[in-house]
């Protein structure tokens, strides 16, 4: 069974880390201010929390206060936003946002959801292989063999 899972980098809770250092000197002027530490805390709790776990069968959106599963029938689409994670449209309209899922997860969400969310990245056709013959004399000398050129035939490269 195909399972994938998208979240936010671990190197985020390095900014956890860093606001703790930078509330210390705050936190401790006057008594209650060590309540500031619960901002790093949240933080860090919010870059462990918030997830998406994409299998053949269903999607799971965990987010901060709450988990919303929808199996793939649910599904009506995935819209793509500006900034910001993906949404899934149920049949009803109504929006779940899929935690750390962005425009570039796109082929590997198509890859594991086998299919029903279409790739963006791959063309519709393939374009046509230029063949370009090459025929004629060696060192200028024709030895007999005209090339005759054909007018109006030209061929075009793709640069």
């Amino acid at each position: 069974m195909k399972k994938l899972v998208f979240r936010i980098p671990a190197t985020a809770l390095l900014a956890a880390g860093l606001i703790a250092i930078c509330v210390t000197p705050v936190a401790w002027v006057a008594p209650g201010l060590q309540v500031l530490y619960v901002l790093p805390l949240a933080y860090a709790y919010w870059v462990l929390r918030n997830r998406t776990t994409v299998t053949e069968e269903k999607i799971v959106a965990r987010g901060v206060f709450g988990t919303t599963t929808l199996d793939w029938s649910e599904v009506k689409s995935i819209r793509l936003v500006q900034k910001g994670w993906l949404r899934a449209v149920r049949q009803d309209a109504s929006e779940v946002v899929l935690p750390g899922v962005r425009f570039m997860h796109l082929p590997a969400l198509s890859v594991v959801s086998g299919g029903r969310v279409p790739d963006p990245t791959v063309g519709e056709e393939e374009p046509e292989e230029v063949t370009d013959e090459v025929t004629g004399d060696v060192n200028g000398e024709s030895g007999g063999n005209a090339v005759e050129e054909t007018p109006g035939k030209s061929v075009q490269s793709d640069k």
